[in-house]
């Protein structure tokens, strides 16, 4: 464990899925509700295809999955499934990682906490809200809102709470390009959906070792 981190940041901005929890096999049951209403749409939503995909871009995610596709009938079938996974989310969740909440209490207490994700817009509030968790969260940005990619959204973030010294929280591969790209250093959670090659600041077995770690 790298004890060289401590006292080290002042922020930590961490991606949700794969990271805070792991919500594929109640967003791939929305989103195979949306396959089969719509009869132009192939192929099954699982959660393997699911996981393969988190971390994308919205866009580029249904851009994966229907390729076939006219931009009208994806477009379709993206608002389609986005409706049904935040309705989904809303009623069932998804499973948070273990030790999830003590550890966010426990670094809410030295550190400003945000979260930035590839997501559509009230994803992230979903999460927040069904978890209780939007008194330990500063601030938060996604895909969804503006449309940037990842590292433009860590660059606002950074740059609307004049972070100083902040750390990304990740688990893809996408993560780490981005939270480079951005200039923030990154944490590697590598108990989360993706491999990262490439040279984080730390990796995390599990999320409690955060506490160690920060």
């Amino acid at each position: 464990m790298n004890t060289q981190l401590k006292n080290h940041f002042d922020s930590i901005i961490f991606d949700l899925d794969g990271t805070l929890w792991d919500s594929t096999a109640n967003v791939a049951a929305a989103w195979q509700q949306a396959k089969e209403e719509l009869d132009f749409v192939k192929d099954d939503v699982t959660q393997d295809i699911v996981r393969s995909i988190a971390g994308m871009a919205y866009d580029a995610i249904f851009e994966k999955l229907a390729p076939y596709l006219t931009e009208e009938r994806r477009n379709e079938f993206k608002a389609l499934s986005a409706k049904y996974e935040l309705d989904t989310l809303n009623a069932k969740g998804g499973d948070l990682y273990p030790d999830l909440i003590p550890t966010l209490e426990y670094l809410h207490n030295k550190y400003q906490l945000f979260v930035v994700s590839n997501c559509q817009c009230g994803y992230i509030e979903t999460f927040l809200t069904l978890n209780n968790l939007e008194r330990l969260f500063k601030g938060h940005q996604c895909y969804g809102t503006k449309g940037q990619p990842k590292f433009q959204n860590i660059i606002d973030v950074v740059q609307d709470f004049e972070l100083k010294n902040p750390v990304y929280v990740g688990d893809t591969q996408g993560d780490y390009d981005s939270a480079v790209k951005a200039g923030v250093p990154i944490i590697f959670a590598a108990y989360g959906f993706g491999d990262v090659q490439g040279d984080p600041v730390a990796t995390v077995a599990q999320f409690s070792e955060l506490k160690e770690l920060l």
